[in-house]
């Protein structure tokens, strides 16, 4: 099982992007992310070119998580948005 910890950017844009029924759905993933942070909904990728060391998954079609790992069982989330906020 994964431990997650939260950026304090990561908060500020959850605060700022992330509202009502988004907010509900990242509760959601996020159990699924706990249990296996490569499950097929979450369609989990490592990132390339500025955001290498960077990995991200969906939580629909346009707005994602950008994690890291700090090892096998802990993550950071860096940032979340729409596919343009955070890439």
């Amino acid at each position: 099982m994964i431990q997650v910890a939260f950026s304090n950017s990561f908060k500020k844009s959850f605060k700022k992007r992330i509202k009502g029924q988004n907010e509900e759905l990242f509760f959601k993933k996020m159990e699924l992310f706990i249990e296996n942070p490569y499950h097929q909904q979450l369609r989990t990728h490592k990132l390339s070119g500025k955001l290498k060391d960077l990995w991200s998954f969906s939580l629909d079609r346009n707005i994602r998580v950008v994690f890291y790992f700090v090892d096998t069982n802990h993550v950071i989330f860096e940032n979340i948005g729409t596919h343009d906020e955070v890439y």
